[in-house]
């Protein structure tokens, strides 16, 4: 298969094919259920083929954006329906007056008979047993195997396994413009002749044969009725047909593909020849097991690099977006519950949705980017050797490695692992992986640590990120050895022909899935920060006694400077008065602040839970910050900010001097002792503090129950780790 001759072959090879089939495929048509006579005109396609055939981009090329990504009723299996308008007036008014096709694009299998979430999706589907909207249609209208022109004879076993379904079908043999650049040329009406079925050649790519493609597709449905009597006959020429195309795919292939007489006729298997040498060449140094890994970091880095910084900059945009939204609320409603609700919490959880969107969207685009050059999966057979110790697959490294910008695509990114438990067990570990949130934590506690040792500050910086990955492989081999146990699906792995990418393909990805996020994930975590700004917010109280006189210094100064006068000499004395009240009501504001949060629900739900986090160190000051973080870890600092200073500036010098020397309850004892501060960083390298990261768990692993599994399982790992440490250092320091 490495060459044109060898997919092309010879037509002798072809004669046990034609011996099978011919004396049913010349005198009858293929059986067909019709179209389902849905009264609006929908004729429903199932767009079928192996991996890497292009399927995808051949749906996109159709649908563009009139296409919608939904789960199929009890499955984590993902399907993508999409309209096609039929063109072409005679065919639409045989149909109805408003015609159109819904494709119904099914996961990549190599055969209906594995043993596959995938394979079982697709068996159901054209069985008339599932769909995607959660209601039974039946079975579709007919069928769409889309096959690669290069690789017919790996193509052609599957081909055989759909005509065996007796539905109408279409064969669209993609990738036509590279396969005669290969210098393969394939003879559709010889196919035609053999399969029973309509063959056509298209290019999902360039966009050949796109045109025509709806009009076959809906011409299927009416052209291959079968009268009741011959339905006897058909059910053993498509068992025939099958068999066939399983036993004699050489043969098939041989035939179907017949290249056309031509003047340099003998130089397309040379340029064949060629271009598989330069696959074989490159394979050789991107599956090395040294180079091979030594490039993947390389690429993963750059991915990496754009995804953690570029994204950056957009996220600052909506950040300030959504700042000046969340003022301007603030100042056009007057003041109340409803202005509070709508900039505190409404506009500040849309900004907290928000914010993810372009790693997302950053991520898909890369992904499929190098999932179209055919690089994405050498990149998996490296990284295979490397994680299938801990019970993970090879595919299972890019999710992980999005997970340290943000565990949401992280997670996401693992619809790419075929295997249901490969797929578990990595969403399960994915949050251990550093991810952006956590970073102000890790620069706060270490600065605290190692004042005026950067250098230490940096190394565990980098211990950080080391811990949890450790922690994440850790608990995948406990996982895949436990509630996962079982035969992991082997890395068998299809190389795919390099090619450029399509920037449509992956902006059209890119598009769904940060939608998808949007719609799904989106409102759940809005819901989230406007609870947790409700546990911030209330109960409201009065200013304490320090705040009401610092209030009434502010306003004795304003009375004295009024007695001053407009006197000229007295200017000085004005300023500085002014300067002072400035900074007494500034006091008084943080004084109100931290007052409000103390006496807030969320406040005292710290004081609750103190006794728990006790043997950690924590006061109850430390346990509203940890339980405020559940929105979003990052959130921790500005909370202890507020909670030590009553200003939420985490980054101002004085505001973070002063986190580092605040005191406890009992004014002696400070909140970040060094046995605190290193149970601290222990427990958020560890622990699942993102309720977003448990919903968008949740929808992608297909319950709840995985989701309260990955609280109880890293809460619980966090809070021992952070205790042993916690004893340690105490141990060690005294303090």
């Amino acid at each position: 298969m490495s060459d044109g001759c060898d997919r092309c072959g010879s037509h002798s090879s072809s004669v046990a094919l034609t011996s099978s089939v011919a004396t049913t495929a010349s005198t009858t048509t293929r059986p067909a259920t019709g179209p389902g006579q849905d009264p609006t005109g929908i004729i429903r396609v199932a767009l079928v083929g192996n991996p890497n055939t292009g399927k995808t981009t051949l749906f996109n090329r159709l649908c563009g954006l009139r296409h919608k990504t939904s789960n199929f009723p009890g499955t984590t299996q993902e399907a993508r329906v999409g309209e096609v308008k039929v063109r072409g007036s005679n065919l639409a008014s045989l149909l109805s007056a408003d015609a159109s096709i819904h494709l119904i694009d099914l996961p990549g299998i190599y055969s209906l008979q594995l043993d596959q979430s995938e394979a079982e999706v697709c068996r159901e589907v054209l069985a008339g047993n599932l769909s995607p909207r959660g209601e039974k249609l039946g079975a579709p209208d007919a069928v769409c195997v889309v096959v690669d022109a290069a690789n017919l004879l790996r193509n052609l076993p599957l081909v055989g396994e759909v005509l065996a379904q007796r539905l109408p079908t279409v064969v669209a043999i993609n990738m036509i413009d590279l396969a005669r650049r290969h210098g393969v040329r394939i003879d559709t009406r010889a196919m035609e002749e053999h399969l029973g079925c309509r063959v056509t050649l298209v290019s999902a790519r360039s966009g050949e044969g796109i045109d025509t493609l709806p009009a076959i597709l809906a011409s299927a449905t009416i052209a291959n009725r079968t009268p009741p009597g011959e339905r006897e006959a058909l059910e053993a020429w498509a068992d025939d047909v099958h068999a066939a195309c399983v036993v004699h795919g050489q043969a098939m292939s041989a035939d179907a593909s017949n290249p056309q007489p031509s003047t340099n006729s003998t130089s397309k298997p040379a340029a064949s020849a060629r271009a598989s040498q330069l696959t074989d060449r490159l394979d050789a140094v991107l599956t090395h097991k040294l180079w091979g890994g030594v490039i993947f970091a390389a690429v993963m880095a750059l991915l990496f690099l754009v995804i953690f910084k570029i994204a950056q900059y957009p996220m600052d945009w909506i950040d300030s977006i959504f700042g000046l939204l969340g003022g301007w609320v603030h100042d056009l409603i007057p003041p109340g519950v409803l202005r509070d609700l709508l900039s505190e919490g409404v506009v500040k959880g849309i900004g907290a949705t928000v914010i993810f969107v372009p790693q997302i969207c950053l991520l898909f685009f890369l992904i499929s980017l190098l999932e179209d050059t055919g690089y994405l999966a050498r990149a998996a057979f490296v990284m295979d050797r490397l994680l299938r110790p801990f019970g993970l697959p090879g595919h299972s490294f890019v999710p992980l490695l999005g997970s340290h910008a943000c565990a949401l695509p992280g997670i996401m990114a693992t619809r790419a692992i075929p295997d249901r438990r490969d797929r578990l067990a990595t969403i399960l570990v994915a949050p251990f992986m550093t991810c952006s949130a956590r970073i102000p934590v890790y620069v706060l506690v270490t600065t605290i640590l190692f004042r005026d040792r950067p250098a230490m500050a940096a190394l565990a910086f980098v211990g950080c990120y080391v811990v949890g990955i450790l922690a994440g492989l850790f608990s995948a081999l406990i996982v895949r050895r436990t509630i996962l146990r079982g035969t992991s699906r082997p890395m068998v792995l299809e190389l795919p022909t390099y090619k450029l990418p399509s920037v449509r393909t992956a902006l059209l990805t890119t598009y769904d899935r940060g939608l998808m996020f949007i719609k799904n994930a989106g409102t759940n975590i809005l819901a989230i920060c406007v609870v947790l700004w409700w546990l911030g917010a209330f109960p409201r109280v009065g200013p304490p006694d320090a705040s009401i006189e610092l209030r009434q210094k502010v306003a004795q100064l304003s009375t004295d400077q009024l007695s001053i006068g407009a006197d000229q000499a007295r200017a000085a004395d004005r300023e500085a008065m002014t300067a002072q009240m400035v900074d007494l009501a500034a006091q008084a504001d943080r004084l109100e602040a931290s007052n409000a949060k103390a006496q807030s629900f969320a406040g005292r739900l710290g004081h609750m839970i103190e006794p728990v986090f006790r043997p950690l160190g924590y006061d109850w000051q430390l346990c509203v910050g940890v339980v405020t973080s559940f929105a979003a870890r990052e959130v921790f600092v500005s909370t202890m900010a507020v909670m030590v200073t009553g200003s939420d500036d985490a980054e101002d010098q004085t505001v973070l001097e002063q986190i580092q020397t605040a005191k406890r309850s009992d004014g002696v004892t400070n909140i970040f002792t060094p046995a605190t501060s290193w149970s601290l960083l222990v427990f958020y390298v560890l622990a699942m503090q993102c309720l977003p990261t448990l919903v968008v768990t949740a929808k992608e692993a297909g319950g709840v129950r995985w989701a309260v599994l990955q609280l109880a399982w890293m809460s619980g790992l966090a809070y021992f780790a952070a205790w042993g440490v916690h004893a340690l250092v105490l141990a060690l320091n005294g303090s």
